[in-house]
């Protein structure tokens, strides 16, 4: 799942070090992510996991990082859609 995660992020992410020099728990608002960026993931998570982002979910803290946006599509696959 996260490789799949970091391959939209390096696509749509706009981040200008890339994905590939952040770790999982990296901040993606730091290494340069725009909340038009996350919008743009956002769409590309729901049509590659075939899944809707819930109102609850749609905050910085779900797209802050590599971890936080598996834990998001996770929750929604299993059910889970409350945010923390």
């Amino acid at each position: 799942m996260k490789s799949k995660i970091r391959e939209i992020l390096a696509a749509r992410g706009g981040l200008p070090g890339g994905i590939e020099t952040l770790g999982d728990q990296s901040d993606l608002y730091a290494a340069g992510l725009s909340s038009f960026a996350s919008v743009q993931i956002m769409l590309a998570l729901e049509e590659a996991f075939d899944l809707e982002f819930p109102d609850s979910l749609l905050n910085r803290k779900t797209f802050q990082s590599v971890d936080a946006i598996a834990a998001a599509v996770e929750g929604i696959l299993n059910g889970a859609t409350a945010a923390e």
